[in-house]
């Protein structure tokens, strides 16, 4: 079972927002300027162009054609941003490379606490496609991504405002780290969180001790500390952990989904929890934050 820790406050000091000029962008932004705003942070906002132009015949590469590209690539993140952020310190990047690489090394250098990104997301097969460049900054950003999915309703006119926050434990995994963006969030928003945690392939004979020690489990992870303001509440579904999130979110209708996701390079059970991130992302009515571990 994951150690119990004190209550941290998280701190974002800078954000980054990447953007591809897309429909799915546009709706990620009202929710990187409402986070920029409330934690008073810096808002990096970043446009990757592919290593070469696409061109439509292969020819040695033209520097002339690039400082083109590049050129349109600034004016259009100038109008993507302009009329959003009067009251938030904002710098525009355009850069060149392989997203899986670009964006962290931006990350490092500008010490980036969270990256904001949008995906259409498609889903056939029971699976999340969200897209070559989603896929590559989700599964690669060093930090806590915010992911907004396709199903997620941008509403610019109106503030985000976080009061309902649902956590999905998974007690064989590192969600510490995680728990501690959703304590620190929903103290500071004044926000309710509900702890999820689903146990598929109990037999319904055996559901009632189950849950009681399941309950008692995951309220140990609570430190001692949050007592004095929240009042956990943990919800327990039969269900694979994937429907039964989507499930309690469409229920419950939180405005924000905390995950915890392994480290890459671990075994390979490790690997699981990002296919359900990425079911959930593809699903959820409302933004995603996954937190590696």
């Amino acid at each position: 079972m994951p150690a119990v820790l004190p209550i941290a406050r998280i701190s974002l000091k800078n954000i980054l927002l990447t953007t591809d000029f897309s429909e799915a962008s546009t709706a990620a932004l009202p929710f990187a300027l409402a986070l920029a705003r409330q934690y008073e942070a810096k808002l990096f906002v970043v446009h990757v162009t592919p290593a070469e132009p696409h061109l439509m015949v292969v020819t040695d590469r033209l520097p002339a054609q690039d400082d083109e590209y590049i050129r349109q690539a600034r004016i259009k993140i100038d109008k993507f941003v302009h009329p959003e952020k009067p009251d938030i310190e904002c710098k525009q990047l355009v850069d060149q490379g392989d997203l899986a690489t670009v964006i962290p090394a931006i990350i490092r250098e500008h010490d980036v606490d969270l990256v904001v990104l949008g995906t259409r997301g498609r889903r056939g097969l029971k699976k999340l496609v969200l897209g070559s460049h989603a896929e590559k900054i989700y599964r690669h950003a060093s930090c806590p991504v915010l992911t907004v999915g396709p199903r997620v309703e941008a509403k610019p006119d109106q503030p985000w405002n976080i009061k309902h926050i649902l956590f999905p434990v998974d007690l064989a995994s590192e969600s510490t780290y995680a728990l501690q963006y959703a304590l620190s969030l929903a103290e500071e928003n004044e926000a309710e969180l509900a702890l999820l945690h689903a146990a598929p392939l109990v037999p319904w004979q055996h559901r009632v001790s189950t849950e009681e020690r399941l309950r008692a489990e995951i309220l140990s992870l609570i430190p001692p500390e949050a007592e004095n303001w929240f009042r956990p509440e943990v919800v327990v579904r039969w269900d694979y952990p994937g429907e039964a999130i989507i499930q309690v979110a469409e229920e419950r209708k939180p405005d924000l989904i905390v995950m915890g996701v392994t480290k890459a390079g671990k075994a390979s059970s490790s690997h699981r929890p990002w296919p359900i991130a990425s079911e959930v992302v593809g699903l959820a009515l409302c933004p995603v934050l996954t937190v590696r571990g």
